[in-house]
């Protein structure tokens, strides 16, 4: 079954708003800021959950502050495509630690990829040792980010 946002009702959407801001808030803290009971939300909670509208928790660390002072956002493009290259490559980008985060794309690169490396002689290996030697890669462009003046947002609601 598909979810849609037209399932959702409006105390749904406050409840995953609510959750966007601060994901360890209680059933009950969560009543309290809604108007609801602290069972009502819990079960609401379980629901949505449940059908798939919450898919993890998780913290938000600073990355500076862990030693990764270089943020980057690495296009390729692939030589050949192919069902079988494209499993492989995703396959080493899921070994990748340095790779948070990996998009396909239309357009002239085929993936985008966000990285975090401790400095630029890192981000120079994890381009020029790992993924320049893939064997279906052609060609790889990055951009180094300066400074990120919006972190990644809630979604709109």
């Amino acid at each position: 079954m598909k979810k849609s946002r037209t399932s959702l009702d409006r105390m749904d959407l406050n409840i995953l708003g609510a959750l966007q801001q601060d994901a360890r808030l209680t059933a009950q803290e969560l009543a309290q800021r809604l108007g609801l009971s602290a069972s009502q939300v819990g079960r609401r909670r379980q629901r949505l959950e449940t059908e798939g509208y919450v898919h993890h928790y998780t913290a938000r660390l600073d990355p500076v502050a862990l030693g990764l002072s270089v943020q980057a956002f690495i296009e390729v493009s692939m030589a050949t495509h192919g069902i079988e290259n494209a499993t492989s490559f995703m396959r080493l980008i899921g070994t990748c630690r340095e790779v948070t985060s990996a998009w396909t794309l239309t357009g002239a690169a085929d993936y985008m990829l966000r990285c975090y490396c401790e400095d630029l002689p890192s981000l120079n290996r994890l381009i020029h040792e790992v993924l320049l030697p893939h064997p279906s890669v052609a060609r790889v462009q990055s951009q180094i980010v300066m400074d990120q003046f919006k972190i990644d947002a809630p979604l709109p609601l």
